[in-house]
């Protein structure tokens, strides 16, 4: 972490890490936030307020000392709990 990027560039990299093939299903506010360009690395917050669906996961940013990324959860109930989200 620390450059400049897109949520479309952090979605990408988070459906893969989660194995989700996808299709995103929706986006929210809307498709432009996730091609709003900013700095993703230790600082601040800069990145838009983002949501996006896919049939099995619904992602969201995460920050931790002003690092900035996507985290996920399923959609659907399963028997496993969700890992921790941020923090270090």
């Amino acid at each position: 972490m620390g450059g400049r990027t897109t949520w479309n560039q952090a979605l990408a990299a988070a459906m893969t890490e989660a194995g989700d093939p996808g299709p995103v299903l929706a986006r929210a506010p809307d498709a432009a936030a996730f091609d709003v360009e900013f700095y993703d690395g230790y600082g601040g917050e800069e990145g838009p307020e983002v949501l996006a669906w896919t049939p099995s996961r619904v992602y969201f940013p995460v920050s931790y000392d002003g690092a900035e990324w996507l985290g996920s959860a399923p959609r659907e109930p399963r028997s496993e709990g969700q890992a921790h989200v941020g923090g270090g």
